[in-house]
């Protein structure tokens, strides 16, 4: 394979270009390649159609005429191109005349490094070179290192860390709540967690002789708690008890389950423990549970307080009589939810929930035969799914999604504080202008209420600095709620009227039933879709 390619050849003391055809498939020159290789050896006037012509030979060599020749041969030269990333170095070589003189390696390595390339000088390109040249084509005479990055350590787990475990469904439709497998149980002496230390990779280098540095890498540690031994490099985990493991806020906790055999009544008391709990019976009205882990209760729960650092899983229900409260730093799962306040942070999944307060960090799901959410207030950042919202009696139900509910609540918070505060601000304002005019103008003003006047003036610059980052905050949240495209309500079978829909800072409310509907924001106000 050759490309086409052109020499300068003179004769009758006339300069020609003499063009040959590329052969087995090589590459045809570019016009402006030829002409600019003219320019620059100082030839005008030459007939750039005649060239364009002769360009398009495919299988004789060409000849045309340049003008007239000043008698000095042209000598082999070359071309050097680098990549953009500044890794790769090309060279170009031109011909010389016939009787013109041939570059050498010393030229070749004189030129690359005049170019200021030096790492990478590829000796056996510029060997085949002179040994067999290859005209007007690209040839690789110089290559940089590659920097290899490396990797940011990293730990693996040996037993389940999954916070999202759904409860079974049956073919029915109904969820069964006693089929669940959430907690990872160990043995004494089993390996918990593996750290694979950083690899912080290698630099590079380009054809200029630049090192590259490789991406900057994270490290970690192995982080536990009680019952859990380390190795001598610190790479390894092992539990020193049979129990249960969980894997909470990048720290690993081993603990044995404690499990109530009846109900949470005055026979057991609050309880409080580091791990798990797991409630065979019901929890009694007026008892707290609180527990590192997750909490299981087989029975009902009354008008109690759950509070779980994992899943609060209740496989019957709670009916919270008002004052009923789950509160889990993951997700809760409970067969219904009734006149309950639930804070979850991850996902609420439900067959009923009706007139309760429920937040959630990730999604409110009320699936099942029912799928039911009515009366109450239920909010989530991402979604709220149900198969029926409201009722037929039109019972006000109001939904709010597009932003964590806590910082929903903090929104709502600043801004009345803002607002109180600023008003106090004012009235200050009011008062320090007062006492600064009655000086300008000259009036007695007691040396105590000068006093005064100072100290509300301090009070007032203070008091105003302290709004100021509440009010960049209140902006954040601003933004945030703005940017609210994935967030979303479905109703799978019907929506009654007085369900009302807020998406971040926009609402809906029913006046009608909907059916198989999803509700999204678009356009600045909440869309309605077939769903």
């Amino acid at each position: 394979m050759r490309n086409q390619y052109f020499q300068l050849v003179f004769h009758d003391e006339q300069a020609y270009v003499r063009i040959y055809p590329s052969l087995e498939g090589g590459e045809n020159l570019k016009i402006n390649e030829l002409t600019a290789y003219l320019d620059r050896k100082k030839f005008a006037g030459y007939d750039i159609k005649a060239l364009a012509d002769a360009l398009s030979e495919e299988e004789e060599v060409r000849e045309v005429l340049l003008g007239p020749w000043d008698g000095y041969e042209v000598r082999e030269n070359m071309e050097i191109d680098v990549s953009m990333d500044k890794m790769t170095a090309y060279a170009r070589f031109y011909p010389g005349s016939p009787n013109g003189p041939r570059m050498d390696a010393k030229e070749i390595v004189g030129s690359l490094i005049r170019n200021r390339i030096k790492f990478g000088l590829d000796q056996r390109a510029i060997f085949d070179f002179l040994q067999s040249p290859e005209y007007c084509k690209d040839i690789v005479i110089a290559k940089g290192k590659p920097v290899r990055h490396g990797e940011n350590a990293k730990i693996e787990y040996f037993f389940n860390t999954v916070k999202n475990l759904q409860p079974k469904r049956n073919e029915d439709g109904s969820v069964d709540y006693k089929e669940l497998n959430t907690i990872s149980h160990v043995k004494q002496g089993d390996l918990l967690a593996r750290l694979i230390k950083e690899d912080p990779g290698e630099p590079g280098i380009n054809v200029f002789g630049d090192s590259i540095k490789p991406k900057n890498v994270k490290s970690a540690k192995l982080g536990y708690g009680k019952n859990i031994s380390i190795n001598e490099d610190k790479t390894e985990i092992y539990s020193d008890v049979t129990g249960h493991a969980i894997l909470q806020n990048g720290k690993v906790f081993v603990s044995n389950v404690y499990t109530v055999p009846a109900d949470v009544d005055n026979s057991i008391g609050n309880i409080n423990y580091d791990g798990n709990v797991q409630i065979n019976g019901n929890v009694k009205t007026g008892f707290t549970v609180e527990a590192t882990g997750d909490i299981i209760v087989n029975g009902a729960v009354e008008n109690a307080t759950l509070k779980a650092g994992g899943q609060i899983i209740l496989k019957s229900g709670i009916h919270g009589g008002g004052n009923g409260t789950l509160i889990s730093d993951s997700n809760i799962m409970s067969k219904y939810i009734e006149n309950s306040k639930v804070i979850s942070g991850g996902y609420v999944e439900a067959e009923i929930i009706m007139g309760s307060d429920v937040s959630a960090v990730d999604a409110v799901r009320a699936k099942g035969k029912k799928g039911l959410i009515s009366g109450g207030r239920v909010r989530a950042k991402n979604s709220i799914e149900a198969e029926n919202l409201g009722s037929n009696m039109g019972t006000p139900t109001m939904l709010e999604v597009g932003i964590e509910p806590e910082k929903k609540q903090r929104y709502i918070d600043l801004n009345k504080y803002v607002k109180e505060k600023t008003q106090e601000l004012e009235d200050m304002q009011t008062i320090i202008e007062n006492y600064g005019n009655m000086v300008k103008k000259g009036e007695h003003v007691p040396k105590d209420k000068l006093v005064y006047a100072q100290k509300l003036a301090d009070q007032y610059k203070a008091e105003s600095a302290e709004l100021i980052p509440m009010k960049e905050e209140i902006k954040a949240i601003q933004d945030e709620m703005l940017e609210t495209d994935g967030s979303y309500v479905i109703v799978s079978q019907t929506a009654y009227s007085g369900v009302t829909i807020a998406i971040s800072d926009i609402s809906l409310n029913l006046k009608e039933a909907r059916s198989h509907t999803k509700f999204h924001k678009a356009e600045g106000e909440v869309k309605a879709d077939i769903y």
